[in-house]
């Protein structure tokens, strides 16, 4: 049996206690089987048995996935799907290659149900989310059209800049009581649907889930003055948000404080924006490294150029970008 076969089954029962064994046995993999990933810590003069805990571990730079095919075991698989992240025509965009599909949407399913606490079947999802919908290979519109089928839904889940045609939906799907009804938007997205019917009565009583991004479309706005103006046509319920992004398969969300709790097989470390290399699990603000343990056809372990605040629970907020970076991604507010 290979190591993949024995560590699926390890990640979809993954908890608290088990994530640092799980996450030592797949850095070791990956050690071996990713080139990239091999060749970084054969740079870096990294010996991987001399690893023994979660912050001795190098993480690749986020930008290796514009350059290079991160891929585990290259050799005994070709990529079933590709995802691109979002950017300009003047950008490189990332590539996630896949081995398995519905690993990445089964996998997001059972966070988001476990986040949410109800079924798929309980919700309705409908999504504005031009800019991903023209550019292709959107790793979020998989996940949302994904959810979308699987909850058995009547209404269609993308609108792309059909405001009529939403408010429609979103009436019609408020009428099953049954159901709870998310709303799911690039940021720049939803604030042209406040300006055009902030007043209509079809836009309360939902779950608002922004995803961040202007993509050059409106200024760049701190959370609290985003979700303040959304809030005031989606009524006094916090506005949630998602983090996530091409290079991982799992997610995490904000429920309306602006904080993200990370799901079982997903961990933030902090590191010094000055030194890449001095990571702790104590260190209140820094660079986001990520541990996504559903990245066992790629990379689990990723150095991003995202900043945040960790809290004493293990909850983050996103701050914003290191200087020199793209603007880019879910939720990557400056």
């Amino acid at each position: 049996m290979s190591f993949r076969d024995t560590y699926l089954p390890a990640l979809s029962a993954v908890s608290a206690t088990s994530f640092e064994a799980l996450a030592l046995q797949l850095f070791r993999h990956q050690a071996r089987h990713c080139p990239p990933y091999q060749q970084w810590l054969h740079q870096l003069g990294c010996q991987p048995d001399a690893v023994q805990q979660l912050t001795d571990i190098p993480f690749l730079p986020i930008e290796f996935f514009k350059t290079h095919e991160v891929r585990t075991e290259p050799a005994a698989w070709e990529p079933q799907e590709v995802f691109l992240s979002s950017g300009t025509t003047q950008q490189q965009r990332s590539r996630h290659l896949l081995r398995d599909p519905q690993l990445y949407r089964r996998n997001a399913a059972r966070i988001f149900e476990q986040v949410y606490g109800r079924p798929l079947t309980g919700w309705t999802f409908l999504a504005l989310l031009p800019s991903y919908l023209e550019q292709g290979q959107s790793s979020l519109v998989a996940m949302v059209d994904y959810f979308a089928r699987q909850s058995g839904q009547t209404q269609p889940a993308f609108f792309l800049h059909d405001h009529a045609a939403l408010l429609q939906a979103l009436a019609e799907a408020k009428r099953d009581t049954t159901r709870r009804v998310m709303l799911i938007g690039v940021s720049y997205a939803l604030l042209d649907l406040v300006a055009e019917y902030g007043a209509a009565p079809e836009l309360q009583n939902l779950t608002v889930l922004e995803t961040g991004g202007m993509k050059g479309r409106r200024r760049e706005m701190i959370r609290e003055e985003l979700h303040a103006e959304l809030q005031q046509a989606f009524g006094p319920a916090g506005i949630h948000s998602e983090y996530g992004m091409t290079e991982l398969l799992s997610q995490a969300y904000s429920l309306g404080d602006g904080r993200f709790h990370c799901p079982a097989p997903l961990r933030i470390l902090l590191r010094d924006p000055a030194d890449p290399f001095s990571v702790s699990t104590t260190r209140p603000d820094g660079g986001i490294n990520v541990i996504d343990l559903a990245n066992v056809d790629s990379c689990a372990f990723i150095e991003t150029k995202d900043l945040a605040r960790q809290y004493s629970d293990g909850s983050f907020e996103v701050l914003g970008r290191l200087d020199n970076s793209d603007v880019r991604g879910c939720n990557q507010m400056v």
